[in-house]
């Protein structure tokens, strides 16, 4: 047993929970081992060392921002606009983080922030699938952030060798992948008026700060508005 909880059962996470969470998102691993060549690639083409792009995967585990990144990179690298990008495009966890505090808070707060540090969208959609269907779900958060972590940062290391046969993985429609995951994951979970609401408010925030806000903006704007309303608006324990 890795941690429970014995006052709240869903909030258990076992070896074999953790294991099966692995296995879950080892097929949506093999696209982000897509991904992360193409980072490998274009990290090199910048000028990166294979280390240093090997260590950004492995420690920052953050595609999007990394790629972000890269086009702030070169021999003078603007620290505070470097840091602002990437805040704007990782605001999504403080939505992600919201969601998941009903259930994070009945863990000790060294175990809450290690298991968050191997979250991203496709493990959190499937933990919160899990926990809205009143099932634990911290085994998929850790075992399949795992399994997306290590092929994030293995598809960077092969990228930097190989990256050549996958360099424009968008033409091939691998980005669509992800998206249609957390579609499919959203229109799948628990169905109630707090949710809708919250994703609604989320959205509609995101969309007006695109529209009229400078660009990036609305990541932040609307990662802030869902996951302030979710924080607010706590979900009554006897409602999971």
């Amino acid at each position: 047993m890795l941690l429970s909880s014995a006052e709240n059962p869903i909030s258990d996470l076992t070896f074999i929970e953790a294991w099966a969470g692995f296995k879950n998102l080892l097929p949506i691993s093999l696209f982000v081992t897509v991904f992360g060549g193409a980072f490998g690639l274009a990290a090199a083409q910048a000028g990166l060392s294979e280390t240093s792009t090997v260590l950004m995967s492995l420690l920052v585990f953050a595609g999007a921002a990394q790629f972000a990144a890269l086009d702030l990179w070169g021999t003078h690298v603007p620290v505070l606009p470097l840091v602002i990008t990437v805040f704007a495009i990782n605001a999504r966890h403080l939505l992600m983080g919201a969601t998941l505090y009903p259930w994070l808070r009945e863990l000790p707060l060294a175990k809450r922030y290690g298991v968050m540090l191997v979250v991203s969208d496709a493990n959190w959609a499937m933990s919160m699938q899990a926990f809205n269907s009143r099932k634990p779900g911290f085994g998929v958060l850790l075992g399949g952030g795992i399994a997306l972590w290590a092929s994030w940062t293995i598809g960077t290391w092969l990228g930097i060798y190989f990256g050549s046969a996958i360099k424009n993985p968008v033409s091939l429609g691998l980005d669509m992948v992800m998206g249609c995951f957390l579609l499919a994951m959203a229109i799948g979970g628990k169905k109630s008026s707090r949710m809708s609401i919250i994703w609604i408010v989320a959205a509609a925030a995101a969309l007006l700060a695109y529209w009229y806000l400078p660009k990036n903006s609305h990541v932040v704007v609307g990662a802030l508005a869902g996951g302030l309303l979710g924080a607010v608006w706590m979900e009554k324990k006897d409602e999971h």
